[in-house]
């Protein structure tokens, strides 16, 4: 297995750069992490039990969001997405399950 001095020797010759990639992609977690907890508390009101559906979906959002090029741009639009689907199907389950409290 490669480690990071052998895959990469141009961080390695510049510690200033590699310390700014480093800070760069905390910043970035770091501002997707925010990203997800403000859509999850928007949506919790929406779940009236647990929320683990409602995480599930956040989380399935931000791997599809790494998958891109550009992880900042499409996680807030695909997290809303499937905040958004979660709830629905949510809504769904408790219809299917207690149809006396449907709210017509």
């Amino acid at each position: 297995m490669k480690t990071t001095n052998e895959i990469n020797p141009v961080l390695n010759s510049n510690p200033g750069l590699r310390q700014r990639c480093v800070s760069s992609c905390r910043q970035l977690v770091s501002q997707i992490s925010r990203t997800k907890q403000a859509i999850l508390n928007e949506f919790k009101q929406s779940f009236q039990a647990s929320d683990q559906v409602l995480r599930l979906a956040l989380n399935e959002a931000e791997a599809l969001a790494w998958q891109t090029g550009f992880p900042q741009l499409v996680f807030p639009t695909l997290a809303t997405e499937k905040a958004q689907a979660a709830v629905a199907w949510a809504a769904h389950q408790r219809a299917v399950r207690f149809p006396e409290q449907r709210s017509y």
